[in-house]
């Protein structure tokens, strides 16, 4: 995880930023960008919207940067993250494009392929089936593998409640969730992670 490790830097560079310094501002959004981009990403599972949708977190964080007051930046900015995520499922209807049909080379093969999305439907599912908060508690957890501290600041909640609910989230996904199809996604996501 890349986050500032000396906060007195990151608050001059928050002061910095606040005074309308573009280069401060860049420091900080170069800590957070792939932490912001992978939650949003986990979330949409589209890469040109997460893109998108990560490119308008920072462009609201910058706008607004006079309305954080105090408290965790990081946390600050998942909160913006996530409602534009909530925005994002608002605005936008379900379309699926046509062209996403074609994407098979030549060379894949169609029933692994089918297979592998047919198993990824079922996680979502599954997951799916989860409250909203104990998702977002295993997506922080394990796909941005922040801390129980981090996740109890950002969700405004006490480490020992957020790790009771992640043990709550897991042992229920353990009995719906095939062992294979578990390790499919943990495989998925240590992939996804060395691709970007």
């Amino acid at each position: 995880m890349a986050t500032i490790t000396n906060e007195p830097k990151e608050t001059e560079y928050l002061a910095a930023a606040k005074s309308g310094n573009a280069d401060a501002f860049a420091r900080l959004y170069d800590t957070y960008i792939k932490q912001i981009y992978n939650f949003i990403f986990y979330k949409t599972m589209h890469q040109q919207i997460a893109e998108d949708i990560c490119a308008d977190v920072f462009l609201k964080a910058w706008k607004n940067l006079d309305q954080f007051k105090s408290g965790s930046f990081q946390a600050w900015l998942y909160s913006i993250a996530r409602n534009a995520v909530i925005d994002h499922y608002r605005s936008s209807k379900e379309i699926k494009n046509i062209e996403d049909c074609w994407d098979l080379s030549a060379d894949e093969d169609l029933l692994t392929k089918t297979d592998e999305l047919i198993q990824i439907e079922r996680i979502k599912e599954i997951i799916s089936s989860l409250k909203l908060l104990d998702r977002e508690i295993l997506t922080m957890r394990f796909w941005q593998e922040l801390s129980f501290a981090e996740i109890a600041e950002y969700l405004g909640k006490e480490e020992g409640a957020i790790k009771m609910a992640c043990m709550r989230a897991i042992k229920k996904l353990k009995n719906k969730i095939p062992v294979k199809s578990l390790l499919f996604l943990l495989g998925l996501i240590n992939i996804w992670k060395v691709i970007k």
